[in-house]
Protein backbone atom coordinates (compact mmCIF):
# COMPACT_ATOMS: atom_id res chain seq x y z
CA UNK A 1 0.00 0.00 0.00
CA UNK A 2 1.53 3.30 -1.11
CA UNK A 3 0.98 5.86 1.59
CA UNK A 4 1.59 9.58 1.62
CA UNK A 5 -1.12 10.58 4.07
CA UNK A 6 -2.05 10.39 7.76
CA UNK A 7 -5.18 8.58 8.92
CA UNK A 8 -6.73 11.71 10.45
CA UNK A 9 -6.14 15.29 9.30
CA UNK A 10 -7.25 18.77 10.25
CA UNK A 11 -8.76 20.05 6.97
CA UNK A 12 -8.23 23.72 7.90
CA UNK A 13 -4.51 23.18 8.52
CA UNK A 14 -4.27 21.15 5.31
CA UNK A 15 -5.93 24.01 3.39
CA UNK A 16 -3.61 26.56 5.02
CA UNK A 17 -0.65 24.60 3.68
CA UNK A 18 -2.37 23.81 0.34
CA UNK A 19 -1.53 20.17 1.06
CA UNK A 20 -2.03 17.30 -1.36
CA UNK A 21 -2.44 13.77 -0.05
CA UNK A 22 -2.26 10.76 -2.33
CA UNK A 23 -2.04 7.05 -1.98
CA UNK A 24 -3.92 3.80 -2.05
CA UNK A 25 -6.34 2.23 0.37
CA UNK A 26 -7.31 -1.43 0.49
CA UNK A 27 -10.95 -2.07 -0.31
CA UNK A 28 -10.85 -4.62 2.56
CA UNK A 29 -10.74 -1.77 5.09
CA UNK A 30 -13.96 -0.17 3.80
CA UNK A 31 -16.71 -1.45 6.05
CA UNK A 32 -19.69 0.05 4.21
CA UNK A 33 -18.46 -0.91 0.73
CA UNK A 34 -17.42 -4.46 1.70
CA UNK A 35 -20.91 -6.02 1.82
CA UNK A 36 -21.68 -4.70 -1.69
CA UNK A 37 -18.67 -6.42 -3.27
CA UNK A 38 -18.16 -9.99 -4.41
CA UNK A 39 -16.50 -12.02 -1.62
CA UNK A 40 -12.78 -12.53 -2.25
CA UNK A 41 -13.20 -16.31 -2.11
CA UNK A 42 -15.55 -16.20 -5.12
CA UNK A 43 -14.29 -16.97 -8.63
CA UNK A 44 -14.93 -15.08 -11.85
CA UNK A 45 -13.99 -16.62 -15.22
CA UNK A 46 -12.07 -19.35 -13.39
CA UNK A 47 -9.95 -16.89 -11.37
CA UNK A 48 -10.41 -15.96 -7.71
CA UNK A 49 -11.78 -12.44 -7.24
CA UNK A 50 -9.26 -10.05 -5.72
CA UNK A 51 -10.01 -6.81 -3.98
CA UNK A 52 -7.46 -4.30 -5.21
CA UNK A 53 -6.62 -0.98 -3.65
CA UNK A 54 -8.47 2.26 -4.36
CA UNK A 55 -6.22 5.09 -5.54
CA UNK A 56 -6.89 8.68 -4.58
CA UNK A 57 -5.56 12.23 -4.64
CA UNK A 58 -6.99 14.87 -2.26
CA UNK A 59 -5.96 18.50 -2.81
CA UNK A 60 -6.83 20.96 -0.02
CA UNK A 61 -7.18 24.72 -0.52
CA UNK A 62 -9.49 27.68 0.11
CA UNK A 63 -11.93 29.07 -2.42
CA UNK A 64 -12.53 32.85 -2.89
CA UNK A 65 -15.30 32.73 -0.25
CA UNK A 66 -12.89 31.31 2.33
CA UNK A 67 -14.39 27.79 2.31
CA UNK A 68 -12.09 24.79 2.71
CA UNK A 69 -12.21 22.96 -0.60
CA UNK A 70 -11.07 19.40 -1.34
CA UNK A 71 -10.51 18.41 -4.96
CA UNK A 72 -10.88 14.65 -4.84
CA UNK A 73 -9.90 12.10 -7.50
CA UNK A 74 -10.69 8.45 -6.77
CA UNK A 75 -10.11 5.38 -8.93
CA UNK A 76 -10.82 1.72 -8.20
CA UNK A 77 -11.77 -1.61 -9.74
CA UNK A 78 -14.66 -2.87 -7.63
CA UNK A 79 -15.83 -6.49 -7.94
CA UNK A 80 -19.64 -6.55 -8.02
CA UNK A 81 -22.40 -9.04 -8.89
CA UNK A 82 -24.15 -8.26 -12.18
CA UNK A 83 -27.89 -8.18 -11.56
CA UNK A 84 -28.59 -9.40 -15.12
CA UNK A 85 -26.42 -12.50 -15.15
CA UNK A 86 -25.72 -12.91 -11.40
CA UNK A 87 -22.05 -13.35 -12.30
CA UNK A 88 -19.15 -11.38 -10.84
CA UNK A 89 -17.66 -8.53 -12.87
CA UNK A 90 -15.38 -5.59 -12.21
CA UNK A 91 -16.83 -2.06 -12.16
CA UNK A 92 -14.15 0.46 -13.07
CA UNK A 93 -14.69 3.67 -11.08
CA UNK A 94 -13.09 7.03 -11.85
CA UNK A 95 -14.63 9.88 -9.92
CA UNK A 96 -13.69 13.52 -9.52
CA UNK A 97 -15.44 15.61 -6.89
CA UNK A 98 -15.29 19.09 -5.46
CA UNK A 99 -15.99 18.94 -1.72
CA UNK A 100 -16.22 21.61 0.94
CA UNK A 101 -15.80 21.14 4.66
CA UNK A 102 -18.57 22.13 7.05
CA UNK A 103 -18.44 22.00 10.84
CA UNK A 104 -22.20 21.99 11.40
CA UNK A 105 -25.08 20.48 9.44
CA UNK A 106 -26.75 23.90 9.37
CA UNK A 107 -23.94 25.25 7.18
CA UNK A 108 -25.03 22.93 4.37
CA UNK A 109 -27.62 25.44 3.14
CA UNK A 110 -25.00 28.18 2.79
CA UNK A 111 -22.56 26.39 0.49
CA UNK A 112 -22.64 26.81 -3.31
CA UNK A 113 -24.36 24.07 -5.33
CA UNK A 114 -21.11 23.16 -7.11
CA UNK A 115 -19.73 21.71 -3.85
CA UNK A 116 -20.60 18.53 -2.02
CA UNK A 117 -20.50 19.04 1.76
CA UNK A 118 -18.30 16.98 4.08
CA UNK A 119 -19.24 17.19 7.76
CA UNK A 120 -16.19 17.39 10.04
CA UNK A 121 -16.45 17.12 13.82
CA UNK A 122 -13.73 18.34 16.18
CA UNK A 123 -11.51 19.35 13.22
CA UNK A 124 -10.84 15.67 12.47
CA UNK A 125 -11.27 14.22 9.00
CA UNK A 126 -10.48 10.62 8.04
CA UNK A 127 -9.40 10.41 4.41
CA UNK A 128 -10.54 6.79 4.26
CA UNK A 129 -14.11 7.91 5.01
CA UNK A 130 -14.06 10.37 2.10
CA UNK A 131 -12.58 7.82 -0.31
CA UNK A 132 -15.15 5.21 0.72
CA UNK A 133 -17.99 7.72 0.37
CA UNK A 134 -16.82 8.65 -3.13
CA UNK A 135 -16.73 4.97 -4.14
CA UNK A 136 -20.21 4.37 -2.71
CA UNK A 137 -21.53 7.29 -4.73
CA UNK A 138 -19.82 6.05 -7.90
CA UNK A 139 -21.03 2.44 -8.00
CA UNK A 140 -24.34 1.84 -9.75
CA UNK A 141 -27.44 1.26 -7.66
CA UNK A 142 -28.18 -1.82 -9.77
CA UNK A 143 -24.85 -3.28 -10.93
CA UNK A 144 -24.91 -4.46 -14.55
CA UNK A 145 -21.98 -5.78 -16.50
CA UNK A 146 -21.84 -3.59 -19.64
CA UNK A 147 -20.45 -6.53 -21.65
CA UNK A 148 -23.63 -8.56 -21.19
CA UNK A 149 -26.76 -7.80 -23.21
CA UNK A 150 -30.33 -8.49 -22.19
CA UNK A 151 -30.97 -11.99 -20.84
CA UNK A 152 -34.26 -13.83 -21.12
CA UNK A 153 -35.09 -16.75 -18.83
CA UNK A 154 -37.44 -19.52 -19.85
CA UNK A 155 -39.70 -21.35 -17.42
CA UNK A 156 -37.32 -24.33 -17.44
CA UNK A 157 -34.47 -22.12 -16.16
CA UNK A 158 -32.46 -22.01 -19.38
CA UNK A 159 -30.85 -18.75 -20.33
CA UNK A 160 -31.90 -17.70 -23.83
CA UNK A 161 -30.56 -14.89 -25.96
CA UNK A 162 -32.92 -12.00 -26.63
CA UNK A 163 -35.38 -12.70 -29.45
CA UNK A 164 -34.61 -11.18 -32.84
CA UNK A 165 -36.85 -8.31 -33.79
CA UNK A 166 -39.28 -9.52 -36.40
CA UNK A 167 -41.55 -7.54 -38.61
CA UNK A 168 -45.04 -8.14 -37.29
CA UNK A 169 -47.99 -8.11 -39.67
CA UNK A 170 -50.75 -6.03 -38.23
CA UNK A 171 -54.36 -6.67 -38.95
CA UNK A 172 -56.05 -3.53 -40.25
CA UNK A 173 -59.83 -4.15 -40.15
CA UNK A 174 -60.78 -0.87 -41.84
CA UNK A 175 -58.09 -0.91 -44.52
CA UNK A 176 -60.58 -1.84 -47.28
CA UNK A 177 -63.22 0.62 -46.08
CA UNK A 178 -61.84 3.53 -48.09
CA UNK A 179 -62.09 1.49 -51.29
CA UNK A 180 -65.69 0.45 -50.48
CA UNK A 181 -66.77 4.01 -49.71
CA UNK A 182 -65.25 5.23 -52.98
CA UNK A 183 -67.09 2.49 -54.91
CA UNK A 184 -70.41 3.47 -53.23
CA UNK A 185 -70.06 7.13 -54.15
CA UNK A 186 -69.36 6.30 -57.78
CA UNK A 187 -72.64 4.31 -58.12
Amino acid sequence: MAREFPDIIDPWKAADGRRTFRGTMPLKRMQRLGPLMVPESNEAQGRPVTWNDARFVARFSYDPQGLVVIRMDVEAEIPLICQRSLAPYVEVVKRQSLLTVIGDIGEQEEIPESYEPVLVEHKRLALQDIVEEELLLAIPQIPRNPDIGEIELSTDGEVKPPPAIEEVKTHRPFAGLAGLMKADTED
